[in-house]
């Protein structure tokens, strides 16, 4: 179990360079408690930052499940670290 604490770490990185990059977002206004509203993301940004980690991850992220429940970048994060944890494990 040690040795995913650096990986998720930097899957973590990753996913947050993606929604600075895609979103348009400064990198020091993403706190984990920043809500996606207050970010000031769009369900197109949401879209866009999920096709983005798609191709950087090679997975398939499906648009519906923990994402619309995601409140704030940690929810964001986790929902997709989730999924590429499963899919790099499956």
């Amino acid at each position: 179990m040690e040795a995913q604490v650096p990986e998720q770490a930097e899957i973590v990185d990753q996913i947050v360079d993606v929604i600075v990059s895609e979103g348009m977002i400064d990198r020091d206004k993403i706190k984990m408690d920043a809500t996606i509203e207050s970010l000031g993301l769009k369900s197109i940004d949401i879209v866009m930052i999920l096709t983005a980690l798609e191709e950087k991850f090679d997975v398939y992220i499906p648009m519906d499940g923990p994402f619309h429940e995601a409140k704030n970048v940690n929810d964001l994060v986790n929902a997709v670290a989730g999924y590429i944890s499963k899919e790099k494990t499956a």
